[in-house]
């Protein structure tokens, strides 16, 4: 999961709609998450979706021959793990538009017009920055922002590739009351990579090589 983040304006959704385009054609399976912090609509006002909630329904299915959408309140909100966890299962990586403040790899972008200082630049999760501004990085590529080329080639080296940035590949293990759990590549890679990088946060947990989580109580 990689995140595309930078201030209102910077040329996000630009960049994410040329990079999922570039790695689509490469013949990778690409899901996002777009996060609005504003909050959204997709259930107008007379519409039959609609109605079903303004009944009382908590959530609401819309079904077609090619889509499937849902409308479900929330008493808080999902991170994109949840999102994908419950939505997503049939992709090679997710890319998300914003989550700036999370824990996940990210991309910034930074456009002149807009701002000249970067916001993440001090994000031990940040690989990279797309911009119009020459940056001197030593620890993250600067590439410009209207290459999505090669901000495409960044996230697959990085991720899609046979084995992971380290040099070994994650594995993760799901046991849900004694019994194994059969997980699909991607949910794998997701719980190895999610998990790993929020253990990595924790003091005196600088490059976890191996992790054990239990969880009990449920």
């Amino acid at each position: 999961m990689v995140s595309i983040v930078g201030k209102s304006g910077s040329g996000k959704t630009t960049l994410l709609e040329k990079v999922v385009a570039e790695l689509t054609k490469r013949g990778y399976r690409v899901g996002t998450i777009k996060h609005d912090v504003h909050g959204f609509e997709i259930d107008h006002e007379g519409k039959d979706s609609w109605r079903h909630k303004m009944a009382g329904a908590k959530t609401v299915v819309l079904s077609s021959p090619d889509r499937v959408a849902v409308i479900k309140d929330v008493d808080e909100e999902w991170l994109p793990d949840k999102l994908a966890f419950s939505f997503i299962d049939d992709v090679d990586i997710i890319i998300t538009e914003g989550y700036k403040k999370a824990g996940y790899p990210k991309i910034e972008v930074i456009r002149r017009a807009k701002s000249a200082k970067p916001i993440c630049r001090k994000d031990k999760n940040l690989m990279g920055i797309a911009s119009d501004i020459k940056f001197k990085c030593k620890d993250v590529p600067c590439i410009n922002i209207n290459d999505s080329k090669a901000v495409a080639n960044l996230i697959e080296n990085r991720f899609l590739g046979r084995t992971a940035p380290s040099g070994r590949n994650n594995k993760a293990e799901l046991t849900v009351n004694g019994k194994r759990i059969n997980l699909k590549p991607f949910i794998e890679r997701l719980l190895a990579e999610g998990i790993a990088g929020l253990v990595s946060g924790l003091k005196g947990c600088n490059n976890p090589r191996h992790i054990e989580v239990k969880i009990q109580g449920r």
